[in-house]
């Protein structure tokens, strides 16, 4: 009776945790990972409970828990590198499922003791874990929640490969049909309660964090274009530019401005520009890269900053924008009417803040309009500065180096 209860508490607590992350998705609107979350948990109490209903002395018992508990842990490792944008090697668990189901029927067949059978199974989630730690620990995202969730993991992983093993050392031998009777079948429930609900509320504080940050974040994006508003852009700038001083990294400003726009809201109405430029923001959108960050910066002035890109390359990300903005049709102007736009670029000199940087950037936006528009100008101005500056410091060098 005792161990029917015990064996009670942890399939329970799955159900628990399933209905809770199902909520969160349907309720929450959030991404598939958290009903990835909610399968994890699912399919781990209909695992737990195949073992715990159903006659552990028959060959094909092991091998049925073993499927559920696998697509279990394939499905929280997809849900949790899905979250972090990274991959989940789903080829790679196949391969540690089928190595271990291999194992495990060679173990089923020569010897009806269960402790190898255990310890087989238990590594191989073990492994899979290992798997996403590695592709975890590639991703970029190092807030709090992430390296929490990675402690977790850890110590999921880990007791997969110490637990079987300290407890086989006290219980030599586990036959097959008193498993359910064994120290390690109480050591199981025990450690498996502890262990998901310690994973559970490691989720559902990312799920919470992730929903928090989501509407943080809309508040902080420009209804129209879907990019940064002004201030949320340079508040995020500022902290780019201070973590590329620190790598070392190169970095670009980007200013653009529509040609004419006060002609087009005269001519075609308010409608019309804002067609224009909720059209524009697509385009910006369409060509930068993860890492770059846009924002509206003004009615119809848009800036881009270009990570790890100097000016060069930041040129040639502004001339892809502006000829895609020249060529595409705005919604409401007649068919043989396109509008056009004027860039300037510049690329952050050593121990330049946002202010400098966005001045000469802006200036390099000016002669662009000056020119005759619809053209990308650089700040050669800046780029001449940056020459002179580095053979400064190489002469200085020289002459400490003589010293």
């Amino acid at each position: 009776m005792r161990e029917q209860i015990m064996g009670l508490i942890t399939p329970t607590m799955a159900i628990v945790f399933f209905a809770v992350f199902l909520v969160m998705w349907w309720r929450g609107k959030m991404g598939s990972y958290v009903l990835g979350f909610a399968a994890t948990y699912l399919l781990f109490a209909i695992g737990f409970g195949t073992t715990h209903l159903f006659d552990t002395g028959s060959p094909y018992v092991f091998h049925i828990t073993q499927f559920f508990y696998s697509i279990s842990t394939a499905t929280a490792i997809w849900a949790l590198t899905k979250r972090a944008g990274q991959p989940p090697y789903l080829g790679v668990l196949l391969v540690i499922y089928a190595l271990s189901a291999v194992t495990l029927g060679v173990a089923v067949v020569t010897t009806p003791e269960i402790s190898s059978r255990l310890i087989i199974v238990n590594v191989g989630y073990g492994a899979m874990y290992l798997v996403c730690l590695m592709s975890l620990l590639g991703g970029q995202r190092r807030e709090a929640i992430d390296k929490l969730i990675i402690v977790a993991h850890s110590i999921l992983a880990a007791q997969f490969m110490i637990r079987p093993v300290l407890t086989l050392l006290v219980e030599q031998g586990i036959a097959a049909e008193g498993y359910r009777q064994s120290v390690y079948y109480s050591v199981l429930n025990l450690s498996l309660a502890l262990i998901s609900l310690m994973s559970a509320m490691v989720l559902v504080g990312a799920c919470v964090y992730d929903q928090i940050k989501a509407v943080r974040e809309q508040a902080e994006l420009d209804g129209l274009t879907g990019l940064r508003t002004r201030r949320a852009f340079e508040q995020d700038v500022v902290e780019l530019l201070e973590r590329a001083k620190q790598e070392c990294l190169p970095v670009s400003l980007v200013v653009a401005d529509i040609d004419h726009f006060k002609a087009v809201n005269d001519v075609w109405g308010h409608q019309v520009g804002d067609h224009a430029i909720a059209q524009f923001g697509q385009i910006i959108t369409g060509t930068i890269r993860d890492s770059d960050l846009a924002g509206r910066i003004g009615g119809e002035e848009f800036c881009i900053l270009a990570w790890n890109c100097d000016e060069t390359a930041a040129v040639t990300m502004a001339e892809r924008i502006r000829c895609k903005f020249a060529q595409a049709q705005v919604k409401g102007m007649p068919e043989d009417h396109r509008l056009t736009a004027s860039f300037g670029a510049a690329g952050r000199i050593e121990g330049e803040g946002y202010g400098r940087l966005f001045a000469r950037t802006d200036a390099a936006l000016y002669r662009a309009k000056e020119n005759g528009r619809n053209r990308t100008v650089r700040d050669s101005a800046g780029k001449k500065r940056n020459v002179v500056t580095s053979i400064t410091q190489s002469v200085e060098e020289r002459r400490e180096a003589s010293v």
